[in-house]
């Protein structure tokens, strides 16, 4: 059985430069109403870059959120209307400094569908060549590779712990062995 449920109203409560927040009066199936607070993000793009030796240029950063350091594939948020894969293209170049000749869609994923609109696009790309690396102002990153099998390792250990890199891993590893 499938459930679906309908707004009613919906107001802002928060316009920022990157999520914008509204709260929403829903109908559910049953006739009832219930309050949703939905956070609208444009969406992302990570890029899982592996080299001829199943290599992946991975990259370090500080998040706010998780308030540590995370090992994460390269990645970055949509412009509205922006295609995923020009999205992936850039950041792959912007963050490690390879761009790539061939790159296979790995999925759409949602973050957190609970409450946020956020869906991430994930690529695999092959064929690299180094072209330079072009951080964006006030982004800070360790880029550094890691073989597939040990990233495989940490993704099964718990010690990788971003959800989309997780995945990206996932897939590949199912797809280059």
């Amino acid at each position: 059985m499938d459930f679906e449920e309908k707004t009613i109203s919906s107001e802002s409560i928060y316009d920022g430069k990157i999520i914008k927040v509204r709260r929403e009066q829903v109908e559910l199936d049953d006739g009832s109403t219930a309050m949703r607070e939905l956070i609208a993000h444009p969406g992302g793009v990570g890029v899982i870059a592996v080299d001829e030796n199943n290599e992946v240029f991975m990259v370090s950063q500080y998040r706010i959120a998780a308030k540590s350091m995370m090992l994460e594939i390269p990645a970055g948020k949509l412009e509205y209307g922006e295609d995923p894969l020009e999205c992936g293209k850039r950041e792959l170049i912007e963050e490690t400094g390879y761009k790539a000749s061939e790159f296979t869609h790995l999925g759409e994923y949602y973050a957190t569908p609970g409450y946020c609109e956020e869906k991430l696009n994930i690529y695999l790309a092959r064929g690299l060549e180094f072209v330079g690396q072009n951080l964006d102002e006030g982004e800070f990153l360790n880029v550094k590779k890691y073989s597939l099998d040990t990233l495989y390792k940490m993704v099964m250990e718990n010690k990788i712990h971003d959800a989309k890199t997780a995945i990206a891993i996932l897939k590949a590893k199912a797809i280059l062995g």
